[in-house]
């Protein structure tokens, strides 16, 4: 009976295994024949009918519309997933709201971001919660004089 019992916990637990192939794509689809079709000096709407509503879109310095997509992959769904794919396709815009100029970053171009958590890696130590306490409590003087 124990035997019995060990081979269907066994299988319950890689139950959850089967069909995983550990590839996630987030963000926009990223299509390159797509991407060919908008050129300089379109008009806004057009960009939006080809393109899509963009993931992002500039605040500062300008008017551009981002399209980000990522992939990552996994061996095992325990373990940590490997960015193997990420593009930015940035479309700027002139005052007018025509195509001035077209970007494609690579993964290569910049810093993998973590859509989960919405962080980036920063070079430097890391300071947390409990590094902030002990600090402060070791710079708090209790001498009466």
């Amino acid at each position: 009976m124990s035997r019995l019992a060990a081979i269907g916990l066994a299988a319950a637990s890689l139950g959850g295994c089967l069909g995983y192939d550990g590839v996630v794509n987030r963000g926009a689809v990223f299509d390159q024949r797509k991407l060919a079709q908008v050129k300089p000096g379109m008009q806004a709407p057009q960009v939006l009918s080809v393109l899509g509503t963009p993931s992002t879109t500039s605040t500062v310095g300008g008017d551009a519309w981002y399209y980000v997509s990522q992939r990552t992959e996994r061996d095992l769904a325990f373990m940590q997933p490997k960015v193997t794919d990420q593009h930015v396709a940035a479309v700027y815009f002139d005052k007018d709201k025509k195509v001035q100029r077209i970007a494609d970053y690579g993964l290569e171009d910049g810093k993998a971001i973590d859509f989960v958590t919405r962080t980036m890696p920063t070079p430097g130590a890391e300071n947390n919660l409990i590094t902030g306490l002990l600090k402060a409590v070791s710079s708090v003087n209790l001498s009466p004089f």
